[in-house]
């Protein structure tokens, strides 16, 4: 019995003697991280337009969608200066019944109904919003996606 506690011994210590830690690092060369630059784009988060990012051309442009949930869609800019507001909208059929129902001003006054076109003066400093929508006093409102472009001089 001695010797069968003897040789488990000896073959355990055996065992474990011949199994190698390996310790080794290795280095890779790192490469270097490119991050792509994010095109900066105006897009519609639930039924608003935030008009934050101008394009090459100094203009706002944002896609933007009617649908039976969103019947309006609110455009957002700011504007620092005294200057003039030129806005268009482009649906995507071509025509159809959509237009710049409101402009809210900084001070919370408005004006409107207005067409697919805009064209006003700015004497406020602030926060302005455009709505978005069908008329009423037509048939068939329009649903489909449209594309909005405002000029700010």
């Amino acid at each position: 019995m001695k010797n069968l506690f003897t040789l488990l011994l000896l073959s355990i210590f055996l065992f474990s003697c011949q199994q190698k830690k390996d310790n080794t690092i290795s280095i890779t060369p790192a490469t270097p991280i490119v991050k792509e630059k994010k095109k900066e784009e105006n897009k519609q988060i639930g039924d608003t337009i935030f008009m934050n990012f101008k394009n090459e051309k100094n203009i706002f442009i944002a896609d933007g969608s009617l649908d039976s949930l969103n019947s309006k869609v609110y455009i957002k800019f700011k504007n620092e200066n005294l200057s003039e507001l030129k806005a268009e909208i482009l649906p995507a059929t071509g025509k159809g019944n959509i237009r710049f129902n409101q402009i809210l001003f900084p001070d919370k006054t408005s004006d409107g109904p207005f067409g697919m076109d805009l064209k006003m003066p700015l004497k406020q400093k602030g926060t302005y919003i455009l709505v978005i929508g069908h008329s009423l006093m037509a048939d068939n409102p329009y649903y489909g996606k449209f594309n909005v472009q405002l000029e700010i001089k």
